[in-house]
């Protein structure tokens, strides 16, 4: 026998290779070909969309870079194409067994919310979670799934009546999410989310609920309800997009609350409303407004947006003035918190790859089931939460310490002016 056929012995039977070492290419493998299966049928699906010159509009363009996925048989490493949309339409592709979030495999819990809205199927589910968990995914059913389900609705629904008499939050995000997936009574459900700051600085989920189209009515129902089981006050400031029943609702419930607009919201509105050969120009003026290190500063950049713009695009700098005081509340807290309080990263982040999707999940679930997997995401994400930069500086404002332009003050001096005094 040739050494070469020696060698060719060895690769398929494997004898050079330890056991972990083959579990992990055939994983890798199985994960490789599910997301090849996930591509051909996107291509398949826009298979008739031509270009004008009559050539297929969505069609392969490489991959992106290789990353590694922690499962169960070890880290894995794959490569997730990526497509080319040359008519404009918008097509992109996102494997469902490996999403663009996915770096290791997640417990149970954390992966069935996720496959869920990301339209995979509640008998669909075992076959993918097999392929990410191994062995953690046998004997997941549809059955045992709404199982799951109804258990995670159960969680929600108790942690929903929890005693809040002892809480006090500093700061809030508020955000509506529309996940796409449809309940049983409205295509109009979206997620009512409020994540808030305690005064150690550490993150935790305030509310979870759902609404119709972020009415005011239905944001007024979940804050009033937090009222109802003890929260004595509102948070200092709330962050929030502009565009919701939030704020009419926050202004009967929690008067004393003040408000900051996303910028991240914002400056989409206002670039929706540019040319595009005008938007990279007017994202780095209005990043000059949010970035400047005094209110007076901002007020200077906002009035040279408006002062480039206002002729020939009102409705980007109508936009952007409707909002002007709200905007800029930031500079009345600490420093240190500015990063925190100009966006709802914390919200966004965690909802990101739901909140954008374009497509409707075959999924219709009822309210409890909503409202469950919502829990079981945001649980998980938590987990993970860091505490804000300069938390010491909160104790300043529970104090009644006033900041200006991120400095707190007394008396219109600077603490740190004073106590040199």
């Amino acid at each position: 026998m040739s050494k070469d056929t020696e060698k060719a012995d060895v690769g398929l039977s494997g004898a050079g290779l330890g056991l972990d070492e083959l579990v992990r290419q055939g994983a890798r493998q199985v994960i490789q070909q599910a997301i090849e299966a996930e591509l051909a049928e996107l291509l398949e699906r826009f298979e008739n969309v031509k270009t004008l010159h009559g050539q297929r509009a969505v069609v392969r363009n490489g991959y992106l870079p290789e990353r590694e996925v922690l499962t169960a048989a070890g880290p894995i490493a794959v490569k997730v194409p990526k497509v080319r949309d040359r008519s404009g339409s918008g097509a992109k592709f996102n494997s469902s067994i490996v999403p663009p979030y996915v770096r290791k495999s997640p417990r149970v819990s954390a992966a069935l919310p996720w496959l869920y809205l990301k339209g995979i199927s509640t008998g669909d589910m075992g076959e993918a979670l097999r392929v990410l968990l191994g062995e953690d995914a046998k004997g997941l059913s549809a059955n045992v799934v709404s199982r799951l389900k109804a258990q995670w609705a159960e969680e929600h629904a108790a942690w929903s009546r929890r005693d809040l008499s002892k809480s006090c939050y500093v700061y809030w995000w508020v955000d509506g999410i529309h996940t796409g997936l449809r309940s049983e009574n409205s295509d109009g459900q979206c997620l009512l989310v409020i994540i808030g700051v305690k005064p150690d600085g550490s993150k935790e989920r305030v509310a979870i609920g759902d609404g119709y189209r972020e009415t005011k009515a239905s944001w007024l129902e979940l804050l009033l309800d937090l009222k109802a089981r003890g929260l004595q006050a509102g948070p200092r400031l709330a962050v929030g997009d502009g565009a919701m029943g939030f704020w009419a609702a926050l202004e009967e419930a929690f008067p004393a609350t003040q408000g900051q607009r996303c910028w991240f919201h914002k400056m989409g509105n206002v670039l929706n409303a540019l040319p595009k050969s005008q938007q990279a120009r007017a994202k780095a003026d209005m990043q000059a407004i949010w970035m400047a290190a005094t209110r007076a500063e901002a007020h200077t950049a906002f009035d040279r947006f408006v002062s480039i713009n206002g002729a020939k695009y009102p409705k980007a700098t109508e936009t952007l003035k409707k909002d002007r005081e709200s905007l800029l509340a930031f500079y009345d807290y600490p420093a240190e918190h500015w990063q925190h309080l100009r966006t709802t990263n914390a919200i966004e982040s965690t909802f990101a790859t739901v909140r954008h999707r374009t497509t409707r999940t075959r999924n219709c679930v009822s309210r409890p089931t909503f409202l469950g997997l919502a829990f079981k995401l945001i649980e998980e994400a938590e987990k993970t939460w860091r505490r804000i930069n300069g938390p010491e500086k909160i104790k300043l404002l529970l104090d009644g310490i006033a900041f200006k332009d991120g400095e707190p003050v007394q008396d219109d001096q600077p603490v740190q002016q004073k106590l040199a005094a």
